[in-house]
């Protein structure tokens, strides 16, 4: 499945020049490609066929990649290293990386708009990633973190819900509908997946190996970031990412046998080390 999505990928940015140079080089610079597998884990949840929703979660991926870029600008988290590799701004200068960011963003609603599914479907694809994505969503979320200051336990998960989960619900949003769904069937699990998924990646900040991760530890304590291991401990937390994964795999009960593609992916992230 990841080689397809790859392969898809590499096709939405074969255009020539610097920004699709830059466009490129963090779109198919690696990664889980957890969206668009959820995507099409969910599309076939649904009764669906899988590589329909590929579009869509290839969308959800530009809009990932967009927000990389953006987040690690010298103006949000100042990092260098994503993925193993410098940063697009490392590589192509603040000024190509952001434009870089704006490019993933717009194509991922052309990507979404011409996928060959009913015309009804894009739409519903292009709002839901529209309204995960954007100020009520992931940018909502991200917002909160760079000026939330001593948030509280509760606050936290609340900015969690937007910044990490927002995304991870487009996803499954978008496979629902690309198999004839409303799009919120798996939102409740998408919803406790993206809260455990950022847990994780508090613990992996603290503890983790950054040679696995491909990119720096401590970027949380050095940007003075707000997370739920700096008010409940390395212990808690572990239990919390338990609890949300626990909660996301109560939410694919209805699904049966139908969700066990995505009940194994959920717990392939609770032991990740990248």
């Amino acid at each position: 499945m990841i080689q397809k999505i790859n392969e898809y990928l590499e096709t939405l940015v074969q255009e020539k020049g610097i920004l699709y140079d830059a466009m490129r080089y963090s779109l198919c610079g690696g990664g889980k490609r957890l969206r668009p597998q959820l995507a099409m884990l969910a599309g076939e949840a649904m009764g669906g066929e899988p590589m329909e929703a590929l579009p869509y979660g290839a969308a959800v991926e530009c809009i990932h990649t967009y927000s990389l870029i953006h987040d690690d600008l010298p103006c949000m988290d100042d990092d260098d290293l994503r993925r193993g590799r410098p940063t697009c701004h490392k590589k192509y200068g603040e000024a190509i990386a952001l434009l870089a960011g704006d490019g993933l963003l717009t194509l991922a609603f052309s990507v979404a708009s011409c996928a060959p599914l009913a015309p009804e479907k894009n739409a519903a694809a292009c709002r839901i990633i529209a309204n995960y994505a954007g100020a009520l969503g992931m940018v909502q979320g991200q917002t909160m973190d760079m000026t939330m200051q001593h948030a509280s336990k509760d606050e936290i998960l609340t900015m969690y819900t937007h910044k990490t989960s927002g995304l991870l619900r487009a996803a499954v949003g978008v496979g629902a509908v690309s198999a004839g769904g409303h799009g919120d069937e798996l939102d409740a699990f998408a919803k406790n997946l993206g809260i455990a998924f950022q847990l994780q990646d508090d613990l992996l900040d603290i503890f983790g190996d950054a040679a696995v991760l491909g990119k720096p530890i401590h970027s949380d304590e050095k940007n003075e970031k707000n997370t739920i291991l700096s008010i409940l401990g390395a212990e808690e937390t572990k239990k919390l990412v338990l609890e949300y994964t626990e909660a996301a795999m109560d939410a694919l009960a209805p699904f049966g046998k139908k969700g066990e593609k995505l009940r194994a992916l959920a717990e392939s992230l609770v032991e990740r080390k990248m």
